[in-house]
């Protein structure tokens, strides 16, 4: 304590920010009278709470800095607190010159942001939600500082989120979470934006159009738009699909998510979920090679085919790497070559073609089927290095039968003898891990 109380002022107060509540920094008054205000000139503010002493203590520890600069300000705060309050806060802070804001709070009623945050100079990062509103906001809106955008369940006036992306020229990362989109056709159109994610509440009624020349990010969880014209990502690096399909945007589908996949064609590391991996059968006439793609993430279910797995597997010349959610599958004459479901005289015909070297299963209950599933790759994979299972956790497996782990071992260590690849066996619940094959 001693060592402490011979720190300068500055310094303390430094010490202090990293405090994860500034009520916690509060705290540490009781430790040193000379400690009793320097909790309150870190220069990171982090509020969490709801009752009338939490609007006191806010407004106590904003007249304590004064005008003294501020780098963050993150306010979380449930139902009960006053929202001209809550605009005398934000624009204390602004003033102040912060440059990352986050705001979640829960207002009894409707509130728009002030308007002041859209024209601040200073903002790098903004956070906010809980049902806010943009409605504020007027067209002359600009934030030359702000980097990073994060909006969740916020609202936008007709036309206004076209206005909001030019008005952020040095924007990276976006977060739309929750969306409602307001207008029948929207454009994300930034040169600057480099990671998007995208999951809405409510689907784009009309169409939707990517202008991210330098996006190296995507997480893209929406329904199925009613067109795609554009989807320009040439330098597209890793991005997640999870589509959603109505039933009045079925019958155009095939063309709609042809679009949207062919220019997602640059990709290197790809994660489909199942509804998304079914979709796909719609387009499966025209997939684009995936000339970078080197890893592939396939979440699979038992009510979903594998119907595009064959030509999506000849699609990926470079592919590496294979993590298959399920193998448990609704058989289908549409599965092809890939499986065991049908018969076929040209059997592995793809897989022969794939050069994957490492394949993830998650989700092994145990089963005959998805046994001889693995020993299909087995047979056909000829550049298969390493097979790693991964046993069901949560749902019904075989298991617990008596020896039945015993036995899928010892088969699967005499499938294909020959072969050079090692099969790696998880078991997470007890926790059991086997190399049954090197």
């Amino acid at each position: 304590m001693d060592l402490f109380n011979k720190l300068p002022d500055p310094v303390i107060s430094h010490i202090l920010s990293f405090l994860p509540t500034t009520k916690e920094a509060a705290s540490t008054s009781v430790l040193a009278k000379r400690w009793r205000y320097l909790f309150a000139f870190v220069p990171n503010l982090y509020l969490d709470g709801d009752s009338k002493s939490f609007v006191d203590f806010v407004d106590r520890v904003l007249a304590l800095q004064g005008d003294s600069p501020i780098k963050e300000f993150s306010l979380n705060a449930r139902t009960g607190v006053d929202p001209d309050r809550v605009d005398t806060w934000i624009c204390n802070v602004l003033r102040r010159g912060v440059t990352h804001l986050d705001l979640f709070v829960e207002f009894d009623e409707e509130y728009s942001l002030p308007y002041e945050i859209s024209v601040s100079k200073t903002l790098v990062e903004l956070k906010t939600g809980y049902g806010v509103d943009l409605y504020a906001w007027d067209d002359d809106m600009f934030l030359p500082m702000l980097k990073n955008l994060v909006l969740s369940s916020v609202e936008f006036a007709r036309g206004q989120f076209q206005t909001l992306l030019p008005a952020c020229p040095v924007l990276e990362g976006l977060m739309l979470l929750n969306m409602k989109w307001r207008d029948r056709d929207e454009i994300l159109s930034s040169s600057s934006l480099k990671k998007l994610k995208i999951s809405v509440g409510e689907g784009c009624i009309g169409t939707f159009s990517f202008d991210t020349p330098n996006l190296v990010f995507l997480d893209y969880d929406d329904f199925v738009a009613e067109d795609y014209p554009l989807v320009n990502m040439p330098n597209i690096v890793e991005a997640g699909i999870d589509l959603g399909l109505t039933p009045f945007r079925v019958r155009g589908a095939r063309d709609n998510v042809t679009k949207l996949i062919h220019g997602l064609q640059n990709v290197k590391i790809l994660y489909l979920t199942p509804i998304t991996f079914e979709i796909l059968s719609l387009c499966c006439k025209t997939m684009p090679v995936f000339e970078n793609l080197t890893t592939l993430s396939i979440k699979t279910a038992m009510i979903q085919g594998w119907q595009a797995m064959p030509l999506l597997l000849r699609s990926c010349p470079r592919l590496e790497t294979l993590y298959i959610g399920e193998l448990l599958h609704s058989i289908t004459d549409a599965c092809g070559d890939v499986c065991v479901c049908v018969s076929k005289w040209n059997k592995g015909w793809s897989l022969m073609s794939c050069h994957v070297k490492k394949i993830r299963i998650l989700g092994f209950r145990g089963t005959i089927r998805e046994v001889h599933m693995i020993k299909h790759f087995l047979d056909y994979l000829p550049s298969l290095k390493e097979l790693e299972i991964v046993a069901e956790e949560k749902g019904d497996t075989l298991f617990d039968v008596p020896k039945w782990l015993e036995i899928v071992e010892d088969t699967l260590m005499h499938f294909n003898e020959k072969s050079s690849c090692n099969v790696i066996f998880w078991m997470h619940a007890p926790l059991y891990w086997r190399c049954i094959r090197k």
